[in-house]
């Protein structure tokens, strides 16, 4: 009996795929079959292997669209007319590329033929309409490529008017046959110099399989690099379940559609290189899924909802976000409303926006916006950068359809702009953070509003407009691209969810571009050290402090000694160099960064890691990064002195191979791609966003250099691991808001601050009065000035009262400056104190009560030693998977904590500060006699060893000269004998048995 099973193999793979798109399959054509799809089956005998083209559907189009041209070259040419076009064709796509032929035709003596028909636009005519349905899509399966070898053939490959786009390689899983291996595999082993496979005759070679899709847009044998084009899964890599077939029918249902690809030709395939730059030396874009979804997705939002709303682009670093902008940025300029009935729609056939507004602090950003839309648009220069405010007024009245602008420029250069309230805008904010809130922000959003006239002004009209200025306007929409959003960046540009929680419009994981191999996990080798300290009383009195903040005081006098510095930068040195430079990472070419507290310990470090990189010979140079000028010990220093280069050549000069380590405090620190970084030192407390991006600067991938997770070192002297997990995990998949903000605190510190008598509401209303007329600061001062002067002096408040007033002042200002700008109502009195309160803050005097004699602190303590212990050792930290929900604001005023802290004498600070940080630790007998053993030998080789103790006839001195060179060489050997180096500091009569059995040892006694 014959029994029907389901047909598994990889043929039925091409068959399912070949039915979708043409409506049947090859095996049916010969029963007569109706074709039903968007493409035609083309006849694998149709393939010409020398030119890579199917000459019947190549021919047909032609003649079937451009007819009158292909008469003029047959009248002049009746023999060789066809070897004219062809020969034409295969010089320009060897010197161009098959993509520029698509878009731009092909010239052939005084004819011109286009071979592709772009997708029209809501605003095309009905001949564009027509054209583009004159396209012929095709699928050829088991395409013979190769003239070397003829029973060679590709799976498939897709045609448009008989010029390959693609090719496909199918393997299926349930064959034990997968594209991850197999299918890359088959393409490595392939012969590049057959014409289909040379570099640029199709715009992307992919491989498939029932599970997942791979694609390289260049063969080149084992060097051959892909990329995977999946969906993604729980946030990871991979493709979710498909209920209704394979996971990855998405490729041909989605993105193999004529539309689809059309589009991906048109505004998304790039071609990068200098002009001058022969095709070889170009590199081919092909965008990656989540690129092209988020593109998509934001164009379909916006036509179908209009103007006037944010969305939370939460992407991860490995995902190319630059390139997602500049897509996004380009297409946006051409986005059409769906309907008239929605906010911005002037007509279905005029675009929503007028102009692009590029908010970013990256420099390669411009040029990348300028190169690309040179390749995509038939007009040129609509894109300009403006970083004065000339600059952004002449760009926007100039009709520029792109301008490019600073985080920090942009809000310095608006009062300088004209009325923008007749045009709609586009804003894409690069790494939207918290820099995007408050005031940059509204001044931003003011430069997008308009104001009537003024004559028909009065001052609560003047105060409302600077509201609504503050307002997301209706006459933009905010598009905010970061890979760690915070609580207000969730708040103001994210979506909001039925149960009132935010989520980002769309989402690539750090988590799915670790597993995709974009980024290297920075978390897989992480070693951390702890530090021992100890301190002692150098004054007579016992003066009573604050524990908690003297505790906190003594660890920054600790850690910001040079002697702490100078430990630490020994072990990081030895560290590099034992692990990095000695052992050749990333082809010798591994660099470091230490990452430092400020810019005073940054200063220190470069002086201790200058001293260290000395006495081992100057095996490489060491770089500093900080901005501005600081004073240390007495004298200034700025970057360019002590580097001895210019301030913005840092970057690339570090880039060199004689440099291998930076040190910096916040410079750098985001924003900063250097694929040869491998190892980081980080003496500096990092939390949330800030570790994230921090540890990110070893992330980036580089396989031209070979780097891998492996060579990732991260030796941290300051954190805990556990520290640096909670400070990835909520950025490690999806970030979410649990819910809004409650503005409702405002209300109640207002209220508090009205009865505190600083200033009267009539005071309050003057102000803004003069302030929104525009009037010189001269008139604003004296009613500043009063209510400063009342809190300072007149009201003889308590120091306290004073500290409660101003946290309060401030936590109004902040709350306010953040939400403002998305509250769904306006409260005018709100508005008012904001800036009354902005600029009566400065002036308002307190003094800690506890300050002075914290400052005496530090003169009252010595720090006698400083020891490391390695606590961690290339641990992995592991992160969850799972959503992390941030939590809004907190709604709860804060102001002066009444209770008294917690009180000592400054005798219990030093006991309790030494026991937290120094405890004893012991050894076994053998180890204890190799320890004697070996400080003996550093105490033999001391230099003053002989002079001034074995040769000393004088007792008294030879005891003082043996306590300092015992002291020296414990110094010296605390992190071999860091268990004896903290029984010698912290125990005295260990100590002064100790002493003596050496002292023994070395005089011969028994």
């Amino acid at each position: 009996m014959n029994i029907s099973v389901s047909n598994t193999k990889e043929i039925a793979l091409e068959q399912a795929i070949e039915r979708y798109l043409t409506g049947t399959i090859s095996e049916e054509l010969a029963d007569g079959v109706m074709r039903k799809g968007p493409y035609r089956i083309g006849r694998p005998a149709d393939f010409d292997a020398g030119l890579a083209l199917d000459a019947a559907l190549f021919w047909e189009f032609l003649e079937t669209t451009q007819g009158k041209a292909l008469d003029k070259l047959k009248t002049r040419n009746p023999v060789d007319w066809q070897a004219k076009i062809t020969g034409q064709f295969d010089k320009l796509v060897k010197r161009k590329g098959v993509l520029h032929i698509l878009k731009k035709g092909l010239p052939v003596d005084d004819a011109h033929f286009t071979l592709m028909y772009p997708a029209p636009l809501a605003s095309s005519a009905q001949k564009v309409h027509d054209n583009f349905a004159a396209n012929i899509w095709s699928v050829t399966r088991q395409v013979h490529h190769s003239r070397a070898n003829p029973n060679e053939s590709v799976d498939m490959v897709l045609f448009l008017n008989g010029l390959p786009i693609v090719t496909l390689e199918l393997k299926n899983a349930w064959t034990h046959q997968s594209a991850r291996y197999h299918g890359q595999k088959q393409y490595r082993e392939r012969d590049a110099s057959q014409t289909l496979f040379q570099f640029g005759r199709v715009l992307v070679h992919m491989t498939a399989d029932t599970d997942e899709v791979w694609m390289t847009t260049k063969l080149a044998a084992g060097k051959t690099f892909f990329l995977p084009f999946n969906k993604g899964h729980n946030e990871g890599a991979g493709n979710p379940p498909n209920p209704e077939g394979h996971k990855t029918a998405y490729l041909w249902k989605e993105v193999f559609q004529p539309n689809s690809l059309a589009g991906i030709i048109q505004h998304f395939v790039l071609l990068e290189g200098k002009s001058t730059d022969p095709l070889a030396k170009k590199t081919l874009i092909f965008p990656r899924y989540h690129q092209l979804d988020v593109v998509r997705k934001l164009l379909s939002a916006t036509a179908e909802h209009g103007v006037g709303h944010s969305y939370l682009i939460q992407h991860s670093a490995g995902s190319g976000k630059s390139n997602s902008i500049t897509w996004t940025a380009y297409q946006l300029i051409e986005n059409y409303p769906d309907s008239m009935d929605l906010p911005g729609a002037r007509a279905l056939d005029t675009p929503l926006f007028d102009s692009v507004i590029v908010v970013t602090d990256r420099r390669l950003l411009d040029k990348q916006l300028r190169d690309n839309i040179r390749d995509f648009s038939e007009v040129k220069n609509i894109v300009a950068p403006a970083m004065r405010s000339a600059d952004l007024k002449a760009a926007l009245e100039n009709g520029k359809k792109i301008i490019i602008t600073t985080i920090q420029k942009f809000p310095n250069i608006i009062d300088g702009i004209a009325d923008l309230s007749g045009k709609r805008f586009a804003v894409i904010i690069d790494e939207a953070h918290s820099g995007q809130s408050g005031i940059s922000h509204d001044k931003m959003n003011q430069a997008m509003g308009g104001a009537t006239d003024p004559d028909e002004e009065d001052n609560q009209d003047n105060i409302l407009k600077a509201m609504r200025g503050r307002k997301m306007r209706g006459n933009a929409s905010y598009f905010a691209f970061t890979a760690t959003p915070k609580n207000t960046t969730l708040e103001k540009f994210g979506s909001q969810q039925p149960d009132g929680s935010f989520k980002p419009f769309h989402l690539y994981s750090m988590k799915q571009a670790i597993e995709e191999g974009f980024i290297l996990d920075v978390l897989a080798n992480y070693t951390t050290y702890k530090g021992y300290y100890e301190i002692q009383k150098s004054i007579e009195e016992n003066p009573i402090f604050d524990t908690a903040k003297a505790q906190k005081k003594l660890r920054a006098y600790v850690e910001r000694s040079q002697q702490t510095i100078n430990t630490k930068a020994e072990i990081m040195i030895g560290h590099f160099i034992d692990n990095v430079v000695n052992t050749k990472k990333l082809r010798g070419k591994g660099k470091g960064m230490i990452v430092t507290q400020n810019i005073e310990v940054a200063i220190r470090y470069y002086k201790a890691v200058q001293a260290e990189l000395n006495k081992r010979g100057n095996p490489f140079k060491a770089l500093i990064a900080f901005s501005g000028e600081k004073e240390v010990d007495g004298i200034k220093y700025t970057e360019a002195e002590m580097n001895g280069i210019a301030e913005d050549k840092t970057r690339s000069e570090f880039d060199k191979d004689e440099y291998r380590l930076l040190i910096v405090a916040n410079k750098y620190l985001t924003g900063f791609d250097q694929p040869k970084l491998c190892a980081m030192y980080i003496d500096k407390k990092l939390q949330s966003v800030l570790a994230v991006q921090a540890l990110s600067r070893l992330n980036r991938s580089s396989p031209k250099l070979g780097k891998r997770t492996e060579d990732l070192f991260v030796l941290d002297f300051f954190n805990e691991t556990e520290d640096i997990k909670s400070a990835f995990d909520p950025f490690f998949t999806v970030t979410t808001l649990s819910e809004a903000t409650d503005v409702n605190v405002l209300h109640e510190l207002k209220a508090t601050l009205d009865e505190s008598s600083v200033y009267e509401w009539l005071e309050v209303e003057e102000f803004c009065a003069h302030f929104f007329e525009g009037e010189d600061s001269e008139v604003l001062s004296p009613l500043i000035d009063t209510a400063a002067d009342r809190f300072n002096e007149g009201l003889d408040l308590e120091d306290e009262e004073k500290i409660d007033f101003k946290i309060k002042s401030k936590q109004f200002v902040k709350i306010y400056g953040q939400m403002a700008s998305i509250m769904p109502f306006e409260v005018l009195d709100w508005e008012k104190l904001f800036w009354f309160l902005k600029f009566l803050i400065p002036k308002l005097k307190i003094q800690d009560p506890n300050q002075d004699a914290l400052d005496e602190l530090l003169e009252a303590v010595d720090l006698s030693s400083y020891g490391l212990q390695r606590t961690k050792l290339n641990e992995a930290v592991e992160l969850d998977s799972a959503e992390a929900e941030l939590q809004p604001q907190n709604p709860n005023p804060r102001g002066y904590r009444e209770d008294k802290g917690d009180e000592d004498l400054l005798e219990e600070i030093v006991r309790s500060f030494n026991e937290r940080w120094f405890q004893g630790w012991s050894a076994t007998p053998e180890e204890q006699r190799v320890k004697f053993l070996n400080i003996i030998d550093s105490v033999k080789a001391h230099p003053d060893y002989e002079n001034k103790f074995s040769e000393n006839p004088d007792p008294y001195s030879r005891d003082i000269a043996f306590e300092k060179i015992m002291k020296d060489v414990m110094l010296r050997r605390r992190k071999e004998e860091l268990e004896l180096y903290k029984l010698h500091a912290n125990d005295p009569s260990f100590k002064a048995s100790f002493y003596q059995s050496i002292k023994d040892l070395l005089q011969g006694a028994p």
